[in-house]
């Protein structure tokens, strides 16, 4: 049935019931098509029955659609456009756009300028589709390496993988801040870890999906709430709920304005140094679970993520994604 279904339903039916709508008749849309006004009846006639239901009122001089007639109208140009879509894909697809590319982000990456930079490639007309997946800390890797991203922005872990190939991005200094109101705020500085440890931190979950990830900062036996992103452990933060480092970019309006104080602690400061990573040539996953693979398998990037790649040259741009 469902075959019998596809062999009614062609671009060319389709394409017959939208001339009928608009020309207001069939032999209107005979003359458009150049086609006899029978043979025009014989292929409305011959749909309607393969679909057991009536497409026109013939109660009326006019061929005026019926319910199911309009239905099959308006689905009938979707699929028309997506047809043409589709053709336009392939089309440019064979100049060496991938169809689609994932970029893993890491938390620490600017959301705004990530946009940005999504607008002005959008701006080329691509082919190719954007997704962007957060992850954190492992998990960003972890991604590209799997096969689940073509692009990796803000690796934090630095990882020898066979075919990744990485450069470096930049570093983001960190501080240790708590709110006004939170305990260690008034506490004399340094703050040791013994003191550290009686308190509340605030952790951001590793994205991995291996195993138990890995944390930073994190004091043996201390009390930990754990959230998604570097944005909800600010919130949280913000709030009184625990203590931690955060980035000095993302703190340092909040520390202006008297929401957050600065602690110093007899910990090293944390700086963030952080990359980006992409498949290269010698990798063995090309073309197998990523979409934007590379072109003809051959290791040379797609255009799309040859792009990308060429706006990370960019030094501003890296400071731009960093908060920098």
């Amino acid at each position: 049935m469902r075959q019998h279904f596809r062999n009614l339903l062609t671009p060319e039916t389709l394409s017959l019931l939208q001339v009928i709508a608009r020309e207001g008749s069939l032999a209107g849309a005979a003359r458009e098509l150049g086609l006899v006004p029978s043979a025009v009846t014989y292929r409305v006639r011959q749909l309607e029955e393969g679909l057991d239901v009536l497409l026109f009122d013939r109660s009326v001089r006019k061929a005026a659609l019926t319910e199911a007639g309009q239905e099959l109208l308006a689905e009938g140009a979707h699929i028309l456009a997506q047809l043409d879509a589709i053709a336009l894909r392939v089309k440019r697809v064979a100049t060496g756009w991938e169809p689609k590319l994932v970029i893993a982000v890491d938390g620490l990456i600017l959301q705004r300028t990530l946009l940005e930079l999504c607008e002005t490639f959008f701006a080329l007309n691509p082919p190719t589709q954007l997704k962007i997946q957060r992850e954190t800390l492992s998990g960003t890797l972890e991604a590209l390496a799997d096969g689940q991203a073509d692009l990796a922005l803000g690796v934090a872990v630095e990882q020898a993988i066979a075919g990744i190939q990485s450069k470096v991005m930049g570093e983001v200094p960190f501080v240790f801040v708590v709110a006004p109101h939170h305990p260690l705020a008034k506490q004399p500085e340094p703050l040791t870890e013994d003191v550290l440890a009686q308190h509340r931190a605030v952790a951001v979950a590793d994205s991995t999906r291996r195993g138990q990830g890995i944390s930073i900062g994190l004091l043996s036996g201390q009390a930990v709430l754990t959230v998604s992103d570097m944005q909800a452990k600010l919130d949280a933060q913000l709030r009184g709920l625990g203590c931690g480092f955060v980035p000095l970019c993302m703190a340092q309006p909040y520390i202006k304005a008297g929401h957050l104080v600065v602690k110093q602690t007899e910990r090293v400061t944390r700086v963030a140094k952080l990359s980006y990573a992409w498949r290269g040539q010698n990798t063995s996953r090309v073309g197998k679970s990523a979409q934007g693979r590379t072109q003809s398998g051959s290791g040379v990037p797609g255009r799309a993520l040859q792009w990308w790649l060429d706006q990370l040259e960019n030094s501003t741009t890296r400071r731009a994604l960093l908060h920098a």
